[in-house]
């Protein structure tokens, strides 16, 4: 059985990536989140941070479905 060690570091590399960069990208949301209730809470609003929050969620999603697809396929 012979393993082929570069092929194993760059799916580690890439998948080590990829978690960090979802890990941020839903941390970026939930910030975006409260800043909501931070506002709401001084009566002001916080439009954008929430716009950028769904976005943020909205990437998690179709990153996870992709995943999700390139193991079904």
């Amino acid at each position: 059985m012979k393993i082929d060690w570069a092929a194993l570091g760059s799916v580690f590399g890439v998948s080590l990536v990829v978690t960090v960069a979802l890990v941020a990208l839903f941390t970026l949301g939930i910030a975006g989140l409260s800043r909501r209730e931070r506002a709401a809470a001084q009566g002001g609003s916080a439009a954008l941070a929430v716009t950028g929050a769904y976005a943020c969620f909205a990437a998690c999603a179709a990153a996870v479905a992709y995943g999700i697809s390139l193991i079904v396929a």
